[in-house]
């Protein structure tokens, strides 16, 4: 074999990995549950503090 193709086959190996593990990510981060929005009051309180310029 020469080098371009052990090249090609290191990479695909690399590339197959990282979408492997991503899939995995994704499926942990899924099973965490239903993502909610922030509460209200909170919302409240930042606006002002927006408003002012910080």
């Amino acid at each position: 074999m020469n080098r371009s193709k052990i090249v090609a086959i290191i990479t695909g190996a690399i590339s197959l990995i990282l979408a492997i593990a991503y899939l995995i990510l994704v499926q942990l981060l899924d099973f965490r549950g239903e993502m909610l929005p922030a509460p209200v009051s909170q919302v409240k309180l930042l606006i002002p503090w927006i408003s002012n310029g910080l």
